[in-house]
């Protein structure tokens, strides 16, 4: 039976590398995929990892109908095998729920790929709705780990190395960005908790849940 899949990681977690992957893999057995995407790093209409890999894909803008513009694609004699949609974070509820139109009506895979939460540990709407809809949700295997090395399970936005937690839910930026310019960097929770990035890691600045000393 064909599925929505949500496979879901933190930003380091390797998950466009996975979306390149399923597609490299599936059009060596002759299948083809209309791939949709929306604000990658590498620009309108690209799905990129960070291994450098990059393909063509459709944009997803506000408004859009998924599944009218699957059922437009075979109704003009297109082949339509299966899904895959990266960055389904920034998609709206709906959007989500017309994939999962296309699984049930079209008969099509539908393979997402998103982080789920935003820089201040809220569900992005389009995660919480393939939460609510998918028939699985894979964990991404990748591990992404904080400058602690610890796993990291947190994405802390920064602005010149240091932690904000304000600001609109949708700002494009980069692991890979400079210190001045608006970047992200993975966190465990006891670090995103305490806004303890790896550039302020040194400040020598002691954490306000570290206890005090009672002194005798």
């Amino acid at each position: 039976m064909p599925e929505l899949v949500f496979f879901s990681g933190t930003m380091d977690c390797g998950k466009s590398t996975l979306a390149l992957q399923i597609v490299h893999n599936r059009t060596s057995r002759g299948l083809q995929a209309v791939i949709f995407t929306k604000d990658d790093r590498a620009g309108e209409g690209k799905l990129s990892s960070r291994l450098g890999l990059v393909t063509d894909a459709v944009e997803v803008v506000d408004g859009m109908d998924l599944y009218a513009h699957l059922v437009g694609l075979i109704s003009r004699g297109g082949r339509v095998d299966y899904a895959v949609v990266d960055e389904a974070q920034f998609l709206a509820p709906d959007q989500i729920d017309q994939l999962a139109r296309a699984v049930d009506e079209l008969d099509l895979d539908v393979y997402a790929f998103g982080i789920t939460t935003d820089f201040r540990t809220r569900l992005f709407p389009g995660s919480q709705r393939l939460i609510e809809l998918a028939d699985r949700i894979e964990a991404l295997q990748v591990e992404a780990l904080c400058w602690c090395g610890v796993r990291a399970t947190h994405n802390a936005r920064t602005v010149g190395g240091v932690m904000v937690v304000e600001g609109a839910q949708v700002v494009v930026g980069d692991v890979d960005r400079t210190s001045a310019e608006v970047g992200y960097e993975v966190l465990c929770r006891r670090h995103h908790r305490r806004r303890m990035t790896s550039a302020t890691a040194g400040a020598g600045a002691l954490s306000p849940d570290v206890l005090p000393v009672v002194q005798g």
